[in-house]
């Protein structure tokens, strides 16, 4: 299903040891501008709010325009590399930047002060443990991916970041034909999210993990109203869908929504947007379609009560410290932010196991998958919070309180962390092979656009 051009281009994907950071990224796309100043130029397209250029790398003369952006999640780093590897091609290869036959303008990092607070686990040892201690992302109206306008029923958003406005300013010049912003998962298997139903990327696209061994998701998708176009490849879930599913559910939705993303936004224009979704850990039960011996429903009702488990941890832990707290730390808001979610999480999956039907046998993806949820839980927002406490102690804010609850996660938070390495083993895929997975979407993505 890959032709054997692309997989040529492929086979030019280096080999890495390591993430990039965003001053890695910034300096290289810098050299390819000054290197090939006929075909490329590089512009500051925004600011980030603690003061960080935005920068754009635009190549080639294509009458349709292309956009790709790099790590709108910053714990997400796989499209670093990714947009660094792709202008770097599209700059020395004249061949293949003419029969693209796109412009392209490659954002290095949409969210740089984000980014930065997770760099201390991009050189590795690429462990469930260090990734969860050195992890950071934002608050929902601090995404870069989630704050664009949105206006539907009870809810309204409006709070435009400068980082979102720089994306949205290139989408309006740009009306690209073809955009992806770079994303990435944890663990289980490969899958991609497109705007509209294009069967023959499907192909492409379900082919290319595959090549490197990577297996294609199979269990369950990442919020129960996504539509399934074909074999791990989903439609866009758009946030009127999410609205009316949570609503269905006799929640606050206007709650639990924030703005609007970028593919949403770009429809204006008939956009066609990709998003590739990768792991950094290889599990092969992410792809076992075989009877797990379990029911589903009792499945989901385990998952909501760990869910609830893990709420009640951090949930009192912030009640303990609420008074004694004094940094302004992202890592404080976004625990306010994650932390009552995991409650509604929970209250969402009780509900779904009485529908009707979920009494069905579960597959071992679906049980794999329901474990991870959980476990990605504990390891992210555990380990932010643990280091908002941290801050608080580095700066001699070393209450009663704060040390006492410092203490008590950080020892819940190993035995998480234990119990994540045994119940979702799973091994580190090579970074080339994910950079490669990437690079091979956006360009049959562009192809297909």
């Amino acid at each position: 299903m890959i032709d054997p051009a692309l997989q040529e281009e492929l086979d030019s994907v280096p080999d890495y040891d390591r993430f990039a950071t965003v001053d890695e990224i910034a300096a290289a796309l810098t050299r390819l501008a000054a290197g090939h100043s006929r075909i490329a130029s590089l512009r500051r397209v925004g600011t980030s709010r603690l003061g960080e250029p935005i920068l754009c790398l635009t190549v080639g003369g294509g009458p349709r325009h292309a956009l790709v952006g790099a790590m709108p999640h910053p714990n997400e780093p796989i499209g670093g590399l990714t947009v660094v590897h792709l202008a770097t091609r599209l700059c020395r290869d004249p061949a293949l930047l003419r029969s693209t036959g796109h412009t392209w303008h490659i954002v290095g990092c949409l969210d740089p002060d984000g980014t930065r607070l997770n760099e201390g686990w991009f050189a590795g040892p690429f462990t469930k443990t260090r990734y969860g201690r050195h992890f950071y992302r934002p608050a929902g109206d601090e995404q870069v991916e989630w704050t664009f306008p949105f206006a539907y029923k009870r809810a309204y958003f409006d709070r435009v970041m400068p980082e979102t406005l720089a994306l949205m300013r290139l989408i309006d010049e740009t009306r690209p034909s073809f955009m992806t912003t770079l994303h990435n998962s944890e663990m289980g298997g490969a899958f991609f999210y497109l705007s509209r139903p294009v069967p023959a990327l499907h192909a492409v696209l379900r082919a290319l993990p595959g090549r490197y061994g990577v297996p294609l998701h199979a269990g369950e998708p990442e919020h129960p109203s996504v539509r399934e176009l074909d074999e791990a490849v989903y439609l866009t879930p758009r946030m009127e869908d999410f609205y009316d599913y949570v609503e269905a559910l006799g929640q606050d939705a206007a709650e639990q929504i924030g703005g609007g993303a970028s593919d949403s936004y770009a429809a204006r224009y008939g956009t066609l947007s990709l998003t590739a979704e990768l792991p950094y850990w290889r599990d092969p039960a992410a792809g076992d379609r075989s009877p797990a011996g379990a029911a589903y429903d009792e499945l989901i009702r385990a998952q909501a009560a760990h869910l609830r488990e893990t709420f009640a941890v951090l949930d009192g832990t912030m009640s303990a410290v609420a008074g004694d707290l004094t940094a302004r730390s992202p890592f404080i808001r976004a625990s306010r932010f994650f932390v009552p979610l995991l409650s509604e999480m929970a209250a969402a999956a009780e509900q779904r196991a009485d529908e009707p039907g979920n009494d069905r046998p579960a597959t071992v993806a679906e049980r794999q998958s329901c474990r991870e949820t959980t476990h990605s839980a504990r390891l992210r927002f555990g380990g932010m919070l643990l280091r908002a406490l941290e801050g608080e102690l580095a700066i001699g804010n070393g209450t009663a309180a704060v040390r006492k609850c410092t203490r008590r996660l950080a020892e819940v938070y190993a035995a998480w962390c234990a119990e994540a390495d045994a119940e979702t083993p799973g091994e580190t895929i090579p970074i080339r092979d994910l950079v490669a997975i990437q690079y091979g979407g956006i360009l049959a993505g562009a192809a297909h656009a």
